[in-house]
C-alpha cells in the first residue's frame, strides 16, 4: 500500500484531532488542579507525567510525521501553504513543550511551587491555539478534498 494524500490526511486529522481534544481536557480540568491539590501533589503530579507520557509519546511523533508527509505528498500551492503552516504550528507546539512546560513540570516534580504551577496553565494556552489551529487547517483540507470529490 502506498501512502497517498486522502489517507494521511485522514491520519493527520485524526491524530490531531486526538491531541487537540486532550489539550483541552489538560488545559480547563488537569493542569488548574494543580493549584489544588495540596499535599498530594507529589504522587499526583508523578501519575499525570507518566500518564500522560504514554499517550503524547506515541501521538506527537506520529503528528510530526503525518505533517511532513503532508507537505511532501501537497498536489497543489494550497496544499503545500497549509501543510507548511501545519509545520509552522507544529514546532510552535513542540518548542512551547520543550522550552515552558517540560521545565515547569520539572521544576514541579521536585517541589510544588504554585507560581509555577499557575505559569504552566497560563503558557499551555499557546499550546491549545496552536493545536486547535492545526485541527482547523486540517478540517478545512479535508472539507475542501471532499467538495473537490462530490459531483456536482
Amino acid at each position: 500500500m502506498t501512502l497517498d494524500w486522502p489517507i494521511v490526511l485522514v491520519s493527520q486529522l485524526a491524530v490531531t484531532g486526538c491531541l487537540t481534544g486532550l489539550i483541552w481536557f489538560v488545559q480547563i480540568v488537569h493542569y488548574p488542579l494543580f493549584v489544588r491539590i495540596g499535599p498530594g501533589f507529589a504522587e499526583y503530579h508523578r501519575w499525570h507525567v507518566r500518564r500522560t507520557t504514554w499517550v503524547v509519546g506515541v501521538l506527537m511523533p506520529m503528528e510530526a510525521v503525518g505533517a511532513a508527509a503532508l507537505l511532501i505528498l501537497a498536489r497543489d500551492q494550497t496544499e503545500r501553504g497549509v501543510a507548511i503552516a501545519g509545520l509552522g504550528l507544529l514546532v510552535l507546539i513542540w518548542l512551547s513543550t520543550g522550552l515552558l512546560q517540560v521545565p515547569d513540570h520539572n521544576r514541579l516534580a521536585q517541589r510544588y511551587e504554585p507560581q509555577v504551577a499557575r505559569r504552566l496553565v497560563w503558557t499551555n494556552w499557546l499550546r491549545v491555539l496552536a493545536w486547535t489551529a492545526r485541527l482547523f487547517l486540517l478540517a478545512w483540507l479535508a472539507h475542501r478534498m471532499m467538495t473537490a470529490a462530490t459531483p456536482s
